[in-house]
């Protein structure tokens, strides 16, 4: 595997292996690892070769209270799973090769960045959609990988792709989950003792609407009422959001149709997590995927 430090190391690798008419798989991450990542690579790996995976730790999407300075960095743990894992190249520029001080521009996707996580992270999703598109220039690959996991991200990344004519096909591949269901994320390491048992609840959360949707409950007020239930029963969290929306617009919806997803976000402690499922309508009944 080699590591590539500059921009334009990593353009010209691009064009060399798009010469060779080969299909590049890009998976962006933001370091500190785990299977989630892992699925997200070998899925790439399926699909394309070479496979390209950036470890960049975004600044432009941290607020100025956020936890940019202690996110978990592991770099050379990292370096070796990738290895492991088959991987071409991995791509892992500085901050100041991504924004120099001369830089000055902003992507932002109107209408979806300002509401859930945009609401309560004001500025988040024009870090992301900013550095993400950058990615897709300097990569160039004919698919990107995403999970589903940041589903609001992931929904805002493909309109801008849609929006913007981008070449690359972006994939959303499940969330992958730890035994007892909490979604994996690199912050997972933040919790601890009580505070990780607890963060359960918001997987026993989706559980709990899931089984309400399989009984014919379709009123999503209902449907919050049963989420936020069994989310008030842990002391430890403090939930910032409930929703369930329409997958593509991500506005409210007060009963169930088409395809919406169920998003949350709560705190435990200093620990901030989100998690989600997927409700697709099939005939009469809906399908509830966590």
């Amino acid at each position: 595997m080699e590591i590539i430090r500059t921009i334009s190391w990593m353009k010209q690798i691009s064009r060399e292996a798009r010469a060779k008419n080969r299909v590049i798989g890009l998976v962006p991450t933001m370091g500190a690892l785990h299977p989630g990542h892992f699925s997200l690579i070998r899925a790439a790996q399926t699909d394309c070769s070479p496979v390209v995976v950036s470890i960049f730790v975004n600044p432009k999407q941290f607020g100025p209270s956020e936890d940019f300075q202690k996110y978990p960095r592991s770099f050379e743990a990292d370096r070796g799973a990738l290895e492991n894992l088959g991987v071409d190249y991995l791509f892992a520029p500085t901050p100041e090769e991504m924004y120099p001080p001369d830089f000055r521009t902003v992507v932002a996707v109107s209408g979806l960045s300002d509401k859930l996580e945009g609401r309560s992270r004001p500025g988040h999703f024009h870090g992301v959609t900013t550095v993400v598109l950058k990615l897709l220039e300097i990569v160039q690959p004919g698919f990107a990988y995403f999970g589903r996991k940041d589903a609001q991200q992931a929904r805002i990344i493909r309109q801008m792709s849609l929006d913007l004519n981008l070449d690359a096909q972006i994939v959303v591949r499940p969330i992958l989950r730890e035994s007892d269901g909490l979604a994996l994320s690199s912050r997972n390491v933040y919790l601890q003792g009580d505070d990780r048992r607890a963060a359960t609840a918001l997987h026993r959360s989706l559980e709990a609407v899931r089984q309400e949707i399989a009984a014919a409950q379709r009123d999503v007020l209902r449907l919050l009422a049963v989420l936020r239930r069994v989310l008030d029963a842990e002391p430890a969290i403090a939930l910032d959001y409930a929703e369930i929306v329409d997958a593509e617009t991500l506005e409210p919806v007060l009963n169930l149709r088409g395809s919406c997803l169920i998003l949350l976000a709560a705190k435990l402690g200093k620990t901030r997590l989100i998690d989600n499922a997927l409700v697709e309508q099939e005939g009469d009944t809906f399908r509830v995927t966590i």
